[in-house]
């Protein structure tokens, strides 16, 4: 949506301090934790700032260990209180509906905050955060209409079993999906009954903070959902080691997963991807190439399943490859303000991470075709200034090895690589060689062919003739080095909950006296 406003308009109108111009951004944030004793020390304060132009949005108060330790023992109280562990499913069901509700009366809200601290562009971030609610109210329809079960039993047993919540659960979520991921990780871990502690990343903590007094005002009880800002180092160490935590689910790199997990009995990563797009001859090339720019370039390559590594057949590669570096071009050329919905694609996350990329990117031996630097000067879309942002040209490179650093590692930007291939043996191989097996995809108009290539990808997810689509019900997960356990769906839920055997003796009295074990009797008596 335009609102009539050109291009230009856009960079004059977001040009001044973002705290004098926007009442949606708080000076200061504090943890969203229930009747805390433990003071808060201003000197810990960090800053969030806006990828896009080196601005600071606000400072956050970081919490302490003593904060952490005081906050789940408050978690676990209000487990073992049963104000939501033990609360009817239908109670919990209608609260995560109205929750759903108020959520989506402040998506434009809420989209603007995510594209003040992420550099997402807001046509992504109003697309993505539109669809948050369905998250909600899948989970809520589930408490309405998940059973329990009779097992099957010898004897005069009645075996039900029913799922229950495990207790205090952490959850550790990203930078590049702030609000999706926590609301992926936060409506099943509720709906479950469980107490939820979550620490955000230290890069995008906002709206995390804010959906979580959304949940109060919903009616989610105090203690029940904990927002805990800072550091995976400090805060996150405190979080997972503290005992009362029965599992953890953290989106992150492989080493924080491999920390995060090491005295944990419940466990769920998902720890990165590096996505293969196999494109086969018959694919159709105007499809396959907006298919592939959406797949590599969305959220500026800054996702989990985002295509990195570009696998084309022989018989299309080079007309392929032309149009997707036009493509590419044209992406670059519509690079702006991210506030402005014309812009096409924004900046990284944070100049730290722009500089990890610029040395990636200065050790690789192939070829670019195009992008590779990073833009100065100003937009032509918009005048908006590049100067302070962490922008990186869209880039695409061939030549190179699958043993090179480009091909294995997650580089968690807008950079891809390319390849060919003859047949399909050596296109799945291409595709399986690496040690991460999050998504990928397919392209093809010969569906016999791509159902026996997604079935042979080594990965959790796989696309064909699309990407990047995802519902509530569409468990999310990966395979090898990607991670362990399933976001969404049943799975997601039960995940989050146990299974608890009940098994009662129907017997009457009489039978009931006659199975005495310790009297002295030839009657066959029953053990197990």
């Amino acid at each position: 949506m335009s609102l009539g406003i050109s291009p230009h308009s856009w960079a004059r109108l977001w040009s001044r301090p973002l705290l004098t111009r926007s009442l949606h951004i708080k000076a200061r944030y504090i943890p969203f934790a229930s009747k805390s004793k433990t003071s808060l020390d201003e000197g810990q304060d960090f800053t969030v700032s806006n990828p896009a132009t080196g601005e600071s949005l606000c400072k956050v108060a970081s919490v302490s260990e003593e904060f952490v330790k005081e906050a789940i023992d408050n978690a676990q109280e209000a487990f073992q209180s049963g104000v939501w562990s033990t609360a009817p499913a239908i109670h919990r069901s209608k609260v995560l509906t109205k929750l759903a509700r108020l959520l989506e009366d402040r998506i434009s809200e809420l989209a603007v905050i995510e594209t003040l601290q992420t550099g997402r562009t807001i046509r992504e971030m109003n697309a993505q955060l539109s669809r948050l609610p369905e998250w909600l109210d899948y989970f809520a329809a589930i408490l309405r209409t998940h059973q329990g079960f009779v097992a099957p039993t010898q004897g005069n047993l009645l075996n039900y079993v029913q799922r229950v919540p495990l207790g205090v659960v952490a959850q550790i979520t990203p930078f590049n999906h702030p609000l999706l991921i926590a609301i992926k990780k936060i409506a099943p871990a509720l709906a479950a009954g469980n107490s939820v502690v979550v620490k955000p990343s230290e890069l995008a903590p906002i709206t995390a903070l804010v959906f979580a007094e959304m949940a109060g005002q919903a009616g989610i009880p105090a203690g029940v959902l904990t927002v805990l800002p800072g550091t995976g180092a400090t805060v996150g160490k405190a979080i997972v080691s503290h005992s009362h935590i029965r599992k953890i689910d953290v989106t992150a790199r492989r080493s924080v997963g491999q920390v995060a997990g090491a005295n944990i009995a419940s466990f769920t990563a998902e720890l990165g991807g590096k996505a293969p797009i196999l494109v086969f001859d018959d694919a159709d090339i105007p499809s396959a190439v907006n298919g592939v720019a959406f797949a590599s370039f969305i959220a500026s390559g800054q996702t989990c399943v985002s295509g990195t590594r570009i696998i084309v057949q022989d018989g299309i590669y080079d007309t392929f490859i032309s149009a997707l570096v036009e493509k590419t071009e044209n992406i670059r050329s519509r690079m702006g303000n991210p506030i402005n919905p014309q812009s096409t694609m924004g900046p990284v996350i944070s100049e730290r991470h722009l500089n990890r990329i610029e040395g990636i990117l200065g050790r690789m031996k192939g070829k670019v075709l195009c992008g590779g630097y990073r833009l100065t000067g100003t937009s032509p879309l918009d005048d908006f200034d590049y100067t302070y942002g962490s922008f990186l040209a869209p880039t695409i490179i061939e030549d190179v090895k699958s043993t090179d650093e480009l091909w294995q590692e997650e580089v968690f930007g807008p950079v891809i690589v390319a390849r060919r291939f003859k047949d399909v043996v050596e296109g799945v191989a291409l595709a399986n060689d690496c040690k991460y097996g999050l998504g990928a995809g397919i392209w093809t108009s010969n569906l016999a062919r791509a159902h026996r290539v997604a079935a042979d990808i080594q990965t959790g997810l796989c696309w064909v003739n699309t990407h990047h689509r995802n519902d509530p019900s569409s468990p999310w997960g990966g395979m090898k080095e990607s991670g362990i356990g399933r976001e969404n769906g049943i799975e997601a839920f039960e995940s989050y909950s146990q299974s608890k055997s009940t098994i009662v003796n129907t017997s009457i009295v009489e039978e009931m006296r006659k199975d005495d074990w310790f009297s002295f009797s030839d009657t066959p008596r029953r053990y197990g």
